[in-house]
């Protein structure tokens, strides 16, 4: 079950009522220093207890926030006289060229200007400071070295699974040429091999044909014999 609503009256019992001051005091204490970190605000904070007793609370200085304020207050009073509103304006602006002062001289004096009117301390804390900033430097330096160098071994990973391909690719190729080279040449040969045969054949042909002819011109030129050339005799019966 969830906790009953309290109802915001005073707390009769004496014990009861401090403990619960402590707890919301530090709640809201807790809560102007949150605030006065997420948001950037400047916040300033007092509390008395029914004792008497003093609780403040201020983000930069209680003596700044309190002096802001009254000088805020009583600008918002004045702000429908003229001559009030050139005043604040005036005050305004020259904040502004103390501040654009003090960052100029503080410039100068990290880039090793103007350092007669330092004290000890002062140069003490100009050096911390000077060393933190190069900490900084180095560190931002070094992780941008250290994702270049992971970019490069990248690169040259990949560049190197491509070699990889192309020799490949390439060892494939000189297989092919080479089964090309040998169909070829096998099919030169056969060619060879089917024109001596065709002559070979053809020279045995043109043998058998000369004599064949050989032959036949013996028996042509052959001379008739003496028996021939005489008339047959024809035989009488007595």
């Amino acid at each position: 079950m969830g906790r009953g609503k309290i109802a915001i009256k005073r707390i009769d019992n004496s014990t009861s009522r401090q403990v619960t001051f402590s707890k919301r005091r530090n709640g809201l204490l807790k809560k102007a220093s949150e605030l006065s970190i997420l948001c950037d605000a400047e916040v300033g904070l007092i509390v008395f207890s029914s004792t008497g007793k003093l609780y403040d609370y201020g983000s930069s200085s209680m003596n700044s926030v309190i002096e802001r304020y009254k000088r805020v207050k009583e600008d918002h009073h004045q702000l429908m006289n003229p001559a009030s509103v050139v005043k604040f304006w005036q005050r305004e602006a020259a904040s502004l060229r103390q501040q654009l002062q003090h960052l100029q001289e503080y410039h100068r004096q990290l880039k090793g200007e103007e350092l007669s009117g330092l004290t000890i301390n002062d140069l003490q804390n100009l050096e911390n400071q000077l060393e933190t900033s190069l900490k900084a430097v180095r560190m931002k330096k070094d992780q941008i070295l250290t994702h270049e160098i992971k970019e490069l071994n990248h690169k040259g990973e990949l560049t190197h699974q491509e070699s990889l391909e192309l020799h490949k690719k390439l060892d494939l190729m000189c297989q092919e040429n080479t089964q090309l080279k040998k169909m070829v040449d096998g099919a030169k040969q056969a060619n060879e091999a089917s024109r001596s045969s065709q002559t070979s054949y053809a020279l045995n042909n043109g043998h058998e044909h000369d004599d064949l002819h050989e032959s036949v011109h013996l028996r042509l030129s052959q001379p008739l014999g003496p028996e021939n050339d005489a008339p047959e005799k024809s035989i009488t019966l007595g």
